[in-house]
């Protein structure tokens, strides 16, 4: 919960993670590739730019992979009490009664400080660009001006950090059961049901109105 976990990355390490997300968690042996299979846009972003990404974001960043952090974040132990569509259940391998661990966590002080940074850069922005704001903390930039490209980039940063710090987090939970469990049941595996983040931005194609459209 506190300002770091397990691990100590490098700045080449953190890079990685950044431009590899979960597929860096699977290659250093947090993950399978059945996880990253199961994980929206396959466990990343492309277009993710380290160079966009502060130094004090960072150093926040190195020290808090694989940790939860505190506000709503959890990791939660669960039960399927009742199950309600047969056939979804099958496709994701629950059943009645079994066990489930849900986690709720992103980028940690990563994250938020990217979004500290680009909140100071925007707010010069919306007086360059003369955009007018109802409130001031909706500061924002034109997507495609270069405060708005530089944000893009270093937000899909945090991305694959998120996904590949909830990938660690979730090898670390399948040791802690198969400890915990190892000599009284036979079947102890954590098999990654989903991963779809949320507070992020993306592109996606859309049919809106009978047209194929690539949207925000």
């Amino acid at each position: 919960v506190g300002k770091g976990g397990r691990l100590k990355l490098g700045e080449r390490e953190l890079e990685s993670a950044c431009r590899e997300g979960g597929e860096w968690a699977r290659k250093n042996g947090w993950g399978s590739e059945s996880d990253v299979a199961r994980t929206e846009e396959g466990g990343f972003l492309e277009g993710a730019d380290f160079s966009s990404v502060s130094h004090r974001a960072r150093e926040r960043g190195r020290p808090q992979m694989g940790t939860l952090g505190a506000g709503n974040h959890f990791i939660e132990v669960e039960v399927v009490d009742e199950v309600f569509d047969d056939e979804a259940a099958r496709v994701m391998g629950l059943t009645e009664g079994c066990l489930t661990v849900m986690i709720h966590c992103g980028s940690r002080g990563f994250g938020h400080q990217i979004c500290a940074d680009y909140v100071k850069k925007f707010q010069k922005a919306v007086q360059k660009y003369g955009i007018r704001l109802p409130d001031r903390e909706l500061v924002c930039a034109p997507l495609d001006s270069p405060e708005g490209q530089a944000y893009e980039a270093a937000m899909r940063c945090a991305a694959n950090y998120a996904f590949a710090n909830r990938q660690v987090l979730a090898h670390f939970a399948r040791e802690a059961f198969a400890d915990a469990l190892r000599g009284r049941s036979k079947n102890t595996h954590l098999h990654q049901v989903y991963d779809i983040a949320h507070n992020k931005g993306k592109t996606e194609e859309h049919v809106i109105d009978g047209w194929k459209r690539r949207v925000w």
